[in-house]
């Protein structure tokens, strides 16, 4: 069985504590000025990471061959670039990091809806003749 889902919810996890932490450190301090970092640690990060993986393991086809590992690469690698790419992008004026993480986000997004589709329509084509009325 392909370790993939697991990869996926380990960084997930790993995103979910940052957030936590980065949240109630802003709490803490009364400081709120960091909420797009929290939110995107959270949201890309924790609950994206976390879909992914329970939709790998819900499928496992998905998790396996070289587009998975790509495909965790792309979305984990960019999760973790992301907010820091918004805190430099926040506070000094620098989003490249912002800007080069969303792309990759955004190419890893598109890879997880293209095997979602093949994978959909591959099954649908493996039913069809199945689903044809008697004549």
């Amino acid at each position: 069985m392909s370790r993939i889902p697991l990869l996926f919810m380990a960084a997930a996890a790993a995103c979910l504590v940052v957030g936590v932490t980065l949240g109630m450190g802003m709490g803490i301090a009364h400081d709120f000025s960091l909420a797009p970092v929290h939110a995107h640690t959270n949201l890309v990060g924790w609950t994206s990471l976390a879909l992914m993986g329970l939709t790998f393991r819900a499928w496992p086809e998905l998790a396996t061959g070289r587009l998975a590992v790509t495909q965790f690469a792309l979305s984990a690698g960019s999760a973790f670039a992301f907010p820091p790419g918004i805190y430099f992008a926040h506070v000094h004026g620098q989003p490249s990091l912002a800007i080069v993480a969303g792309m990759v986000w955004t190419a890893g997004a598109l890879l997880f809806l293209g095997r979602l589709l093949r994978l959909a329509f591959a099954g649908a084509r493996q039913r069809a003749p199945a689903m044809m009325p008697a004549e």
